[in-house]
């Protein structure tokens, strides 16, 4: 039997998503901060992670934005093969994001085309992701992910051979060359796999899943905890000014790929790692 989901009640929930995501950071997120800030030796990377810390509380009790950036909209969509949406899901989709954006007075971020650079002023299009899944349910993942961390993301297509290595090599490389610019501590997704664009969405992803979880493949698993340690260790730390907490969590995503490649992508989320999930 279909189960029809109404369009308002679509745009409505992802609407407040995005407004409520602006100005309030995941629970598991702020206890990563946190440990941060109780573990650093250092005097101001303490003090930046409290200030972080701080900039939170005021966010939220005031309903403003946790950054200027407000970002561009994110949008993972896994529709039931048991759901029935009798209207355009991206015309809704970006219905939903213009009125949090007008509503929720976030900056409008988007250009319309990337040579011109006008502005939309209305902060759509989307990026909008889609997928078909057994059962009767929406989930509905949003991000408003700000440039910042996005710009200092990288995919290599790297040769069978680097292997795992070749892997962390990347992952630690592309760190040290983000520096400061995504304001650490970050969070790195990274897909392993796939080919040049399944490994960038992989990535992206990775960024979506809860900070505590882990990967359930072994060789992910390992990876992950591995790169933890290893960013951890490069003293890059809060805002790039040295320190024990360069990053939060790290998630790697993996797909099967060709023999003759090796795709790896890592994308970064900053520390103000907005983002929501619901199911309809």
């Amino acid at each position: 039997m279909m189960r029809s989901i109404s369009k308002i009640l679509f745009i409505e929930t992802i609407k407040e998503m995005f407004i409520t995501s602006a100005i309030s950071l995941d629970k598991q997120v702020l206890d990563k901060i946190r440990q941060g800030a109780n573990n650093e030796t250092s005097t101001l990377s303490k003090s930046i992670l409290e200030s972080i810390l701080e900039n939170h509380e005021i966010a939220k009790n005031e309903g403003i934005p946790l950054c200027q950036d407000t970002g561009i909209a994110v949008v993972f969509l896994e529709i039931g093969n048991q759901v029935f949406l009798d209207f355009d899901v991206e015309d809704a989709v970006n219905e939903a994001v213009r009125l949090a954006y007008e509503e929720g007075y976030l900056r409008k971020s988007v250009v319309l085309h990337p040579l011109n650079r006008k502005n939309t002023l209305d902060n759509t299009p989307a990026i909008i992701h889609t997928k078909i899944v057994g059962g009767d349910t929406l989930s509905i993942h949003i991000a408003p992910k700000g440039a910042g961390s996005e710009n200092m993301s990288r995919l290599a297509m790297l040769s069978p051979s680097a292997g795992i290595e070749g892997v962390k090599k990347f992952v630690l490389e592309t760190v040290l060359l983000a520096g400061g610019k995504p304001c650490p501590p970050i969070i790195l997704g990274i897909g392993i796999g796939g080919n040049f664009e399944k490994c960038a969405i992989l990535a992206k992803e990775a960024i979506f899943r809860p900070i505590e979880d882990e990967a359930l493949n072994p060789i992910d698993n390992a990876l992950e905890k591995e790169l933890l340690e290893l960013v951890n260790g490069l003293n890059v730390g809060p805002m790039g000014l040295g320190g024990k907490t360069t990053c939060l969590a790290v998630k790697v995503n993996s797909f099967s790929c060709h023999i003759a490649s090796l795709p790896v992508a890592v994308n970064i989320q900053c520390h103000s790692a907005r983002k929501s999930h619901k199911v309809l």
